[in-house]
């Protein structure tokens, strides 16, 4: 077989379906027009097109640098053909771009390089573009564009995790909410810095994962909650899930330390642990332990891990510190077991997912009544369905409140009753006692990277959007790969400060990985107040895409300003887009 590298560029229609429904003529007229015009500036750019079956296009180039140059004339031509039609009839496309080896059959080509980049092109947004980290490496001195770094990306198909950056496109988008080169070295904190790999699953038995993590996620929390340690985030740790790394490139990457890093085989009743603190900066291990134990154990074994931790790092405990080590809030193993099972249903962030969760932690419950993080997940699942507008009803806020308060009142020094406590408080448009829970959240765990977001948020609901930043920042570098929330929390605080460019930036940031409707909302309203009404209209139609059911009295219910003109902006903007 003839082998050869290259720059593959994939594209596609967003919502090409909804257009073919809806105007089957009229579709095909704007695909045949838009395909010749990319087509020729394919070719301007030294590119060719390869094959373009329905509303797929799939082009290639002999250098990285033309492929985006090409991709961004593109872009920018069709957005301006699109202004040109109503926002129910615009075509937009995704690109997606990478550099790799592929198979040459005739005029075709196929291999892994060709898969990816079609996997990069269903991660953009309509109108964007996604490059992986071998286009970036080749473009980022050479063209005056700017690059957002996404974070290692799992595809369908591809064994290894892809580097993915966005290429932003609008004049608008000056202020980067990450760094555009990332991957790098971090600025080691004041503070010894940690971060605690995934634990491997060795049991054989992928439905164990769940165990794995949970193991996991107990160390991160348990040392997160000590002020003398820095700690990653479980979200950027988790990105190496299932991968071979090196612990200088981890500490490279997160900007930490030291790592831990371990193994989980739990068979029948017993259980084996291994363990080791590595140090980042040279890779020799600091500390090492294997642990073979009855199931039963396993909460001590957990307690055991984290002191050896402290021990081997030197870290003073204060007081309170030391009163709170140890324990996992349950004596039952199997009410444990439920909630480590929840907790990865209801990290999926679905209605489906959701409910299964619950059900998982009403089963820890009706085991342990007096078990205090099985109450707060439940509250949390509660409050997640109001807020995603799942189900508005009354009661469904009044029982997460329900749940959070038992919550605390069963364990007052568990950060995350409390922060479940701060959003209900802030559903409820009780901000100040939303304020105070947050902050009492994070004197509790001082490394709790989604409870500064969460505050930030707050804040910006309170009125108080110019705090938000520090806030958010904080969050960041507690958890470098963070989740689309945190885009989303700073791009709402950039449009309440007045800084609409940048706002509009952070939210479509939050929307790669995302479809979070609340970003929509905010894009509704920044797109209204700066007359780009089409633009309104069709991230309105993202929101009833998303659900299908949402009204203005939904928005006032999930919108909880406390300055009633701030509401009124979002209304009239969700009015003004078609929302009744």
């Amino acid at each position: 077989m003839e082998r050869k590298l290259t720059a593959i560029f994939s594209a596609d229609v967003q919502g090409y379906s909804r257009l073919m429904g809806e105007d089957e003529e009229a579709t095909i007229r704007t695909l045949t027009a838009y395909r010749a015009v990319m087509t020729s500036l394919i070719q301007q750019h030294h590119g060719r097109v390869v094959d373009s079956p329905g509303d797929n296009l799939l082009a290639e180039f002999a250098s990285a640098v033309d492929a985006v140059q090409g991709a961004v004339a593109i872009q920018r031509e069709l957005k301006t053909r699109n202004a040109e039609l109503p926002a129910s009839r615009q075509m937009h496309y995704r690109i997606g771009i990478n550099v790799g080896d592929v198979v040459v059959e005739g005029e075709r080509i196929y291999g892994d390089g060709v898969n990816i980049a079609a996997r990069l092109e269903s991660l953009a947004v309509g109108g964007g573009i996604c490059i992986s980290g071998t286009v970036y490496d080749q473009v980022k001195n050479k063209l005056a564009l700017y690059y957002e770094y996404r974070g290692e990306q799992m595809v369908k198909n591809i064994t290894d995790s892809v580097r993915m950056y966005t290429v932003e496109l609008e004049a608008e988008a000056v202020a980067p909410t990450m760094s555009a080169e990332q991957p790098a070295t971090l600025p080691l904190p004041d503070k010894p810095s940690i971060a605690v790999l995934p634990f491997a699953n060795m049991s054989g038995d992928p439905e164990q994962e769940y165990f794995s993590d949970g193991i996991t996620e107990d160390l991160i929390t348990d040392l997160s909650q000590l002020s003398g340690l820095f700690v990653i985030a479980r979200d950027s740790t988790f990105t190496y899930k299932g991968k071979t790394v090196r612990v200088q490139e981890v500490g490279r990457e997160l900007g930490v330390r030291y790592v831990v890093e371990g193994s989980v085989r739990k068979a029948g009743n017993r259980v084996r642990i291994t363990v080791q603190l590595v140090d980042a900066f040279t890779g020799g291990p600091l500390w090492a332990q294997r642990y073979d134990r009855e199931l039963q154990d396993i909460f001590a074994v957990q307690d055991e891990v984290t002191h050896q931790v402290v021990s081997a790092l030197e870290i003073k405990l204060t007081g309170k510190e030391r009163n709170r080590a140890g324990g996992r809030g349950t004596t039952s193993l199997e009410a444990y077991d439920y909630v480590l099972r929840g907790e990865e249903y209801y990290l999926r962030i679905t209605t489906e997912a959701n409910a299964q969760a619950r059900r998982m932690f009403e089963h820890a419950i009706a085991l342990d009544p007096q078990y205090a993080d099985a109450c707060a997940f439940l509250g949390e699942s509660y409050w997640m369905e109001w807020f995603s507008c799942w189900n508005q009803n009354a009661q469904t806020l009044e029982r997460a409140l329900e749940l959070a308060e038992r919550a605390v009142a069963l364990d007052d020094t568990l950060p995350h009753a409390h922060n479940v406590l701060s959003l209900v408080y802030l559903s409820q448009k009780r901000h100040d006692q939303a304020i105070a829970a947050a902050k009492r959240a994070l004197a509790l765990d001082p490394n709790y990277a989604d409870g500064y977001a969460d505050l930030g948020f707050f804040l910006t609901y309170a009125g108080r959007p110019e705090e938000t930043f520090e806030l958010v920042e904080k969050a960041m570098r507690l958890n470098p790969r963070y989740p689309a929330y945190y885009s989303w929390v700073l791009g709402q605080a950039h449009l309440l400060t007045g800084r609409y460019a940048e706002g509009i930036a952070a939210l479509k940031v939050s929307l790669i990985r995302t479809d979070f409707l609340h970003s929509h909302i905010d894009l509704v309203l920044a797109y209204s107040e700066l007359s780009r009404d089409e633009e309104a209209k069709t991230a309105m139609a993202e929101i009833l895409r998303i659900s299908p059911s949402f009204s203005l009295e939904a928005a006032e219910q999930i919108l909880p300003f406390r300055d009633p003109a701030v509401l009124e902006r979002f209304l009239v903007a969700l009015r003004k887009a078609g929302l009744k």
